[in-house]
């Protein structure tokens, strides 16, 4: 870069100034932390706390628990993301949604860790999900805010690797801390408080000088609402995250179970395997993420970056039915992981690339991560419904399910006109 400068200083202007590695490296350090407190217990530890509560059908706490909580995302990050747009404080109009927002987290964890039973619990991670996606809302608000276009592939494989950096830091730590479930939980989210302080240093977040429109219930409506019709790049967008985000939860949210009961693992054994299966994973997303940002922007192309590795995704998914042995997991886990280090690796400079109005990225940002949420609420129970044909465990039902959720997800990356 020929010149280091922080983010463009007035947030609603278009930013075009490159920007120093120092903040680049800040905002996949927020990511990791957001992710690993969120993340940490949707993969394992929540697994965990099912096995505790109901020792004989686990899979029935996780499918009740997890679809609540994901009320709290999809209301919570399109409210937020709207409010931080309109918020205007002497510290910024990211850093106090940021802020509260991790430290919330903080404690929503530590109810999770203390819940003695099934309510206790979707309550404490209601208010997890809330907190989680108050803090999310503004960290992508800021990054459209902050990149400049030449420069959000490599922003966004930044953060795309700090988000499964975060996956495997929150499994490992459920294969060290399985036998100390309130710290598995509890140590998470106060490290994210410390990494989302070290993005709030270190990013500019100035007022912007543009007048707030007048709240009105509209305001509340339009939050949750971008016409697809009137811009349909950004409808298409959507959609495909929508796809991918159900695929890989259709198998994440019964991973575990997937070791125990399809491979016939120990417990033990089917954590430990889980962790060097996403160690795998992650060595190969780091790969493919670290070149095809750079890739990305260099060729000044996108599409065939999201759908390829959205369509190799899916392939991923379904060589799991087939896999009867832990070699065969793992090498399922590296497919899967080169691929979602391209898709991670380019997806969110796409997204910012197709926004309806730069202006106001929160609002749009927050109705595009209703795509990460949404599917979280009725993935467990689609997965358990796949799970039951012809009498339970139907392993290859579900991931031929989340296959082919996958394939669409590539295909309507097609039409998309705004960006090559």
């Amino acid at each position: 870069m020929a010149t280091k400068s922080p983010a463009h200083p007035v947030t609603t202007q278009i930013p075009t100034r490159p920007l120093s590695n120092w903040y680049i490296a800040a905002i996949g350090i927020a990511q990791f932390g957001i992710f690993v407190a969120i993340l940490s217990p949707v993969f394992v530890s929540m697994q965990l706390k099912a096995q505790e509560l109901n020792p004989s059908n686990p899979a029935a706490v996780v499918a009740v628990v997890l679809p609540i909580g994901s009320i709290g995302a999809i209301l919570g990050n399109p409210v937020f993301g709207a409010l931080s747009d309109r918020t205007r404080t002497r510290w910024g109009r990211r850093r106090p949604w940021l802020l509260g927002g991790i430290v919330c987290l903080l404690l929503g964890l530590t109810a999770v860790a203390l819940s003695t039973n099934v309510l206790m619990l979707t309550l404490s991670w209601l208010l997890c999900q809330l907190a989680s996606n108050a803090a999310f809302a503004a960290l992508v608000a800021s990054f459209a805010d902050n990149v400049p276009e030449l420069q959000r592939g490599r922003a966004s494989s930044v953060l795309g690797l700090a988000q499964n950096i975060a996956i495997m830091a929150g499994i490992y730590a459920a294969a060290l801390l399985v036998s100390n479930l309130p710290l598995l939980f509890i140590l998470p989210g106060a490290v994210g408080v410390a990494c989302v302080i070290v993005y709030v240093i270190v990013t500019p977040d100035r007022i912007p000088d543009t007048p707030v429109e007048r709240f009105s219930l509209m305001t509340i409506v339009r939050t949750f609402w971008t016409n697809p019709v009137k811009h349909p790049d950004f409808g298409l967008a959507w959609a495909s995250r929508f796809m991918i985000i159900l695929a890989t939860f259709l198998f994440t949210a019964f991973r575990l179970f997937y070791m125990e009961d399809h491979l016939g693992l120990s417990e033990k054994r089917a954590v430990s395997a889980v962790a060097t299966g996403v160690l795998l994973y992650t060595i190969a997303l780091m790969a493919s993420a670290a070149a095809s940002g750079w890739l990305s922007d260099r060729l000044a192309r996108r599409k065939i970056f999201v759908g390829g590795s959205t369509l190799f995704v899916g392939i991923g998914l379904v060589a799991l039915a087939y896999a009867n042995s832990v070699p065969l997991f793992y090498v399922a886990e590296i497919i899967m992981g080169f691929a979602y280090g391209v898709y991670t690796a380019v997806d969110n400079a796409l997204v910012v690339d197709v926004l309806p109005d730069p202006e106001k990225p929160g609002k749009d940002l927050g109705v595009l991560n209703i795509a990460n949420s949404l599917p979280q609420s009725f993935a467990p129970a689609l997965g358990a419904l796949l799970l039951g044909i012809g009498g339970g465990d139907n392993y290859p039902a579900l991931l031929w399910g989340a296959g082919i959720a996958a394939a669409i997800g590539a295909a309507v990356i097609i039409p998309i006109r705004g960006v090559r």
